[in-house]
């Protein structure tokens, strides 16, 4: 079976950071092809600011169109979106304007990824303590589009506590969701 799992990073948050690290050799084991998207050029501030996270978007959404101009999805029996953060909505727009059918593991979406998000396509992971989009939008977009989640207690946005066992411990149980996910096919 051809397998192709392409990686949405986030902003700072880059393929060889824990969620995306792991995910992504996981997938490899698995016998996914892997394609990084890996954009530059974002604005600095975007944390609380509407304008420059639309503008990351979009820088992001534009590179990741050229990135995967030449890829033929159609080739693939399998394609698997694995995103962070605005990589989350990157990934989610990608697959719609494209009309993809894609399976998604999303890490920490941003509340505008659900916008694009399609029902039923993926699983999701959220930290509690997540200071760019609160547990009930995470909880309220999950439900409508039937969608997984999995909640940290007491986690960051890297979905990190601050205490290195604790964060070893969920970093386990995590890879674990999504080593089942990866291998539903």
């Amino acid at each position: 079976m051809s397998k192709l799992a392409v990686i949405f990073p986030g902003i700072g948050y880059h393929t060889d950071k824990p969620l995306l690290y792991f995910s992504k050799r996981l997938a490899s084991n698995a016998g996914y092809e892997i394609i990084s998207v890996d954009y530059t050029g974002f604005p600095k501030g975007v944390k609380g600011s509407k304008e420059k996270m639309k503008e990351s978007y979009l820088i992001a959404l534009e590179q990741t169109r050229d990135i995967l101009k030449d890829v033929d999805f159609t080739s693939y029996e399998d394609v698997l979106f694995i995103s962070k953060s605005v990589g989350t909505v990157v990934a989610a727009s990608y697959a719609k304007e494209r009309g993809l059918q894609v399976r998604n593991i999303y890490y920490t979406p941003v509340e505008q990824s659900f916008d694009y998000m399609q029902e039923g396509s993926g699983i999701v992971f959220h930290g509690t303590a997540d200071p760019w989009v609160e547990t009930p939008v995470i909880e309220v977009g999950c439900e409508k589009l039937s969608l997984p989640l999995y909640i940290t207690p007491n986690a960051s946005h890297s979905i990190e506590t601050g205490d290195v066992q604790t964060d070893l411990n969920n970093f386990k149980v995590i890879m674990e969701q999504t080593q089942k996910y990866i291998t539903l096919i």
